[in-house]
């Protein structure tokens, strides 16, 4: 029998039996609110005590076929022993036996939270789990269902929280995966086909959305696909970043994995590939919108009309990494141009017409903010800098300061975010030389020139 939490009803009570049925009887009368949470089911497997530890964070992907066990062993590890939350809007505890029993990995619960409809977001029972969370997963199923269901609620709000002020690691797979871009493709009137929004980009079926839904600064600028060998999703991509551009006037990225592979990004901001190579093919795509001209607009992307994005050939840059179990390949995300084992290829559409070649690496520039000419709240030591360097501010308490370090060319090379009055930031990995730090608070942001031994 699944645990059944007071404050809610799990489905199994409502047996054939008129013995059930007094019980249930009974339950209403001494519980008249209890009626709200046939909204949800729950099943608890382990410790009904919260156990609290500190959560290393990141963000695990996956392509929607079976789970990769060293990526979902990635994400356990990250949540210290802690207490895994499942959510999920069909299916039933399939997470459970395997997430807890997981070989070399201990945790103190796994719970999975089935919400049956819209109205489970309102539960106070799902919103304590969640901010008593380590690791929360989102399984597969039908994303607009998350999307219905969760946006805009208390429900989304304490996810965002979780990631922002505990460092909770997340993760899904499919539609678990599919939610968690910056944009993303809410389905809300269904699937859409390479050929359909090839045709026309604005098919009532290619919704590309950018309301806030789950935020997570290590996807910025990014949208998501899944299962990407099976069926070839590659064109559908290429016309939702057509219409980040068009639409909202961004430089989109995108991080597609074939439904074996895994992509696990820490808080460093640096992905890992997982899948079964080199028995099998599994592979990741990272995917920019072309960082090498000043107009990356496509050229035709118009209702009713097939997508033209071509700029000679050269419309999106991408970078293919083949999963394997170690995660050995490698993409930073930081400055999208950096991978370890991976290939270049250059995507472009012609009158509708998906094509491919190989391509190279980008040089992509960019231009570190202009300083804050306010007083800064913040002082930044040792400088020169060896292996670390401390951050200290004033900020109030609740406040977070990003900083951005770019090379002496603009490039960006790393990217963090600091919580409290004083961190320190890792900087062995910086070549000898000039840097500079954008740091950001709120919308102020200030520069500062750092010296590397």
């Amino acid at each position: 029998m699944p645990y059944v939490p007071l404050a809610g009803i799990h489905a199994a009570l409502f047996s054939s039996t008129s013995l059930y049925y007094m019980k249930l009887k009974l339950i209403f009368l001494l519980f008249p609110g209890i009626l709200s949470a046939q909204s949800y089911t729950s099943y608890l497997t382990g410790s009904q005590s919260d156990l609290v530890t500190v959560p290393a964070g990141g963000v695990c992907l996956m392509g929607g076929a079976t789970e990769d066990d060293n990526a979902m062993r990635w994400f356990l590890q990250r949540a210290n022993g802690g207490d895994i939350l499942v959510l999920r809007a069909s299916g039933s505890d399939g997470y459970n036996d395997y997430l807890y029993n997981f070989p070399g990995v201990s945790v103190n619960s796994v719970e999975t939270i089935v919400c049956n409809n819209a109205s489970a977001s309102n539960s106070a029972y799902i919103h304590q789990k969640i901010n008593q969370a380590e690791a929360i997963w989102f399984a597969g199923g039908d994303q607009w269902k998350y999307i219905s269901y969760w946006r805009g609620t208390a429900v989304d709000s304490l996810i965002n929280l979780a990631v922002l002020k505990r460092n909770i690691v997340i993760g899904g797979t499919s539609a678990g995966m599919a939610i968690q871009g910056h944009y993303y493709f809410s389905a809300t009137n269904g699937t859409v086909t390479s050929p359909t929004a090839l045709a026309n980009p604005f098919d009532t079926r290619v919704t590309v959305d950018s309301t806030a839904f789950i935020e997570n600064e290590l996807l910025e600028k990014v949208i998501t696909d899944t299962h990407f060998d099976n069926p070839d999703r590659r064109g559908r991509l290429c016309v939702f970043l057509a219409r980040i551009y068009s639409d909202y006037g961004v430089r989109g990225r995108a991080i597609a994995c074939e439904e074996y592979t895994a992509v696990c990004v820490d808080t460093n901001g640096i992905a890992s590939v997982f899948g079964g190579s080199p028995l099998y093919d599994d592979n990741a795509f990272f995917i920019q919108v072309n960082c090498e001209t000043n107009d990356p607009a496509p050229e035709n992307c118009t209702p009713g009309q097939p997508l033209v994005w071509n700029l000679n050939g050269k419309a999106l840059s991408v970078c293919k990494i083949r999963g394997d179990a170690s995660g050995t390949g490698t993409f930073n995300m930081n400055d999208w141009t950096s991978d370890n084992g991976g290939i270049w290829l250059d995507w472009s559409v012609q009158q509708g017409i998906f094509s491919q070649v190989t391509g190279t690496e980008p040089a992509c520039i960019v231009q570190v903010p202009d300083s804050d000419s306010n007083t800064a709240p913040f002082s930044i030591f040792p400088n020169p800098v060896s292996d670390y360097m401390i951050i200290r501010s004033d900020i109030p308490d609740g406040e977070t300061i990003r900083i951005r370090i770019f090379d002496a060319q603009g490039r960006p090379e790393a990217i963090h975010t600091v919580k409290g009055t004083e961190d320190s930031i890792p900087a062995h990995l910086l070549h000898s030389g000039v840097h500079f730090a954008s740091i950001s608070m709120g919308s102020r942001t200030w520069q500062t020139r750092i010296l590397k031994n």
